[in-house]
């Protein structure tokens, strides 16, 4: 995440510190260093987002495998649990694996998007970055608080129905309400992420917007009286 600060401050320092276009607010940038900087910036942001969500689609399979692993508990003691936690290990690193991969083809996208962004101005890019950049990260916040509360109740769910093996119906019935509360916070974390994609959308919407108006005003104003009556742009114009 520090990267992403350090490339954010190179961009603006290049932008500050590139020519001026005479008698034109615009200014020279080299390309290869901007869009080198914002490949540093794709590379460095989006990941663990692409984590979190892949750990919210994986709850399903792992809360079914949880239930199993639960009944062979109460037979199998600490031996059993010692092989479960071995397994959620191995599910873990294969979701990681799993989110970088999905991470790569995700940027590829993200990298185009963000060209056009630039064309919009610094001050716009800016400040969806920073709102972006909060955004992902309390989400990942979330994600992460939802997985260690999702391993911490199991793991004591499973030492429970170790300690009181001879309460099987006990044990059966803890299992079902732990499994249907772990449902209910997937399905709340799969509706924040679904408000979050929604409103990163209507953003990017609202910026398209926004530079539409400005090249038809730009264009509008280059076709006013005084620019048709004399055939060429006048020194007033450019100073409007």
């Amino acid at each position: 995440m520090y990267r992403v600060f350090e490339a954010l401050d190179e961009l603006v320092t290049i932008v500050e510190e590139a020519r001026g276009v005479p008698m034109t607010s615009s200014c020279v940038v080299p390309r290869g260093d901007v869009l080198e900087l914002l490949d540093d910036v794709r590379d460095a942001l989006p990941g663990e987002v692409d984590d979190a969500q892949d750990v919210l689609d994986k709850r399903d399979d792992l809360i079914n495998k949880a239930r199993t692993e639960a009944d062979e508990t109460v037979s199998g003691a600490n031996a059993e649990a010692e092989r479960t936690v071995a397994d959620a290990r191995a599910e873990a690193e294969r979701l990681v694996a799993e989110a970088r991969a999905r991470a790569e083809q995700i940027m590829g996208d993200a990298h185009a998007e963000a060209e056009r962004m630039i064309a919009a101005g610094e001050a716009e890019y800016q400040n969806l970055t920073e709102r972006s950049r909060a955004e992902s990260e309390r989400m990942i916040q979330a994600g992460r608080d939802a997985y260690e509360r999702a391993v911490d109740d199991g793991r004591n769910e499973q030492a429970r129905l170790v300690a009181q093996t001879e309460v099987v119906q006990a044990a059966h019935a803890e299992s079902a309400r732990i499994v249907d509360e772990a449902h209910a916070e997937a399905d709340r974390q799969r509706g924040e992420c679904d408000a979050y994609v929604d409103g990163k959308l209507a953003e990017f919407s609202e910026l398209l917007a926004t530079t539409l108006r400005t090249v038809d005003s730009g264009r509008n104003h280059l076709r006013g009286p005084a620019n048709l009556s004399s055939g060429r742009p006048t020194l007033y114009d450019f100073q409007a």
